[in-house]
């Protein structure tokens, strides 16, 4: 849902060379830093071996170990901000009401909406999709454009840790973009947070210009996948009417 800001002295997905410039030949791609960055191998060390994880645990029990080290306390304490530890095993939301149950280990992250702002532009509501598949295409860019991708999502039950999101692209089978965005890590609360990456800009020109199949994730370190969606969408010379 991306595409790396053309800034001098970068690199983007997509570049030509100075006869494709003037015969508009066959576009030449050069893969950016962020294209060769993989998210597939997420949970292994560097000899390919699966990471072993510690054993979970409650909300509670996380804050009262290593209560006697002052800075550790302190941080966890700025990391819960209002959440009543002294009430909480894993805290849950259904709605606007909140409830409590000790049982629960595993956090949970419901994404709850997802828009697309460019400047001078109305916000491209995007619509979530139970089975993360939008039919059709998703959306449509304007080649050139600048904009960023807003979300809001909420936490419950635990804490989680290093969440993160993920967007891969692809145009006639070769991948063209990948990234991988560090959102951090949240705790348990009842007003949802809010996410605006960073601004980047579409590419432009007669190859840029075309059908995109992509896939985004919202992972955290664990490699728990809390949404993945399957897609598809266009970046033409202007924005689509209906949008």
């Amino acid at each position: 849902m991306g595409f790396e800001e053309n800034k001098e002295g970068e690199k983007s997905g997509f570049e030509e060379s100075g006869d494709e410039k003037e015969n508009h030949g066959n576009m030449k791609r050069v893969e950016s830093e962020s294209s060769l960055y993989e998210t597939e191998d997420d949970g292994e060390d560097a000899e390919g071996n699966e990471i072993e994880l510690g054993p979970q645990c409650t909300l509670k029990e996380q804050f009262e170990k290593d209560k006697d080290d002052e800075s550790l306390r302190k941080w966890k304490e700025q990391l819960l901000g209002n959440v009543d530890i002294n009430n909480v095993g894993g805290l849950h939301f259904n709605g606007t009401d909140q409830s409590y149950n000790s049982n629960h280990l595993e956090p949970d992250v419901k994404i709850l909406s997802l828009s697309i702002v460019s400047p001078g532009r109305f916000d491209i509501i995007l619509p979530i999709p139970e089975n993360g598949k939008p039919e059709g295409r998703w959306f449509t860019l304007k080649e050139g454009c600048h904009y960023n991708l807003n979300f809001s999502f909420q936490v419950s039950h635990n804490i989680v840790a290093g969440l993160k999101y993920t967007n891969s692209v692809w145009k006639t089978g070769v991948r063209v973009y990948n990234i991988k965005e560090m959102l951090g890590t949240f705790s348990p609360q009842l007003e949802p947070y809010t996410y605006e990456t960073p601004e980047e800009t579409t590419p432009s020109g007669y190859f840029a210009r075309g059908s995109y199949s992509a896939k985004s994730k919202f992972v955290d370190d664990d490699n728990k996948c809390y949404l993945e969606i399957s897609y598809s969408f266009d970046i033409r010379k202007d924005w689509a009417n209906a949008e």
